[in-house]
């Protein structure tokens, strides 16, 4: 198993990452920039954005399509979450300071990673 997301500290205006079972909400591996940053709750509340999507795509008849990424714009943030495709019910999240961030290159980035993992 290698769940190494360290390589994420590199992508431009990162704040956190982290690993997470959306099963469960647990944190399988995380890595920050700011100790004031919570990844344990953003992992959990995740979890139910993740959950939702899924919901809603059923209801849609989407069924048999599936989440490449989600991206959640704020303020000053920008957040990825991208379900693994060998193991959907496992998904990196990565919050990015907006001001600094390059979208493009955080979604190569987040795959890159995605690549390196095993689960």
């Amino acid at each position: 198993m290698s769940t190494n997301i360290s390589e994420l500290k590199n992508v431009t205006g990162f704040v956190g990452a982290c690993l997470v079972d959306s099963e469960t909400g647990l944190m399988l591996e995380s890595e920050s920039s700011r100790v004031s940053f919570d990844l344990e709750a953003a992992a959990a509340a995740n979890t139910e954005v993740v959950r939702s999507k899924n919901a809603a795509m059923k209801v849609l008849g989407l069924d048999h399509d599936h989440i490449e990424d989600i991206l959640i714009t704020l303020g000053t943030q920008l957040h990825l979450i991208r379900p693994l495709t060998d193991n959907p019910s496992v998904f990196l999240y990565l919050a990015l300071d907006r001001q600094n961030a390059n979208l493009g290159m955080a979604r190569l980035s987040l795959r890159k990673v995605e690549g390196t993992l095993k689960i």
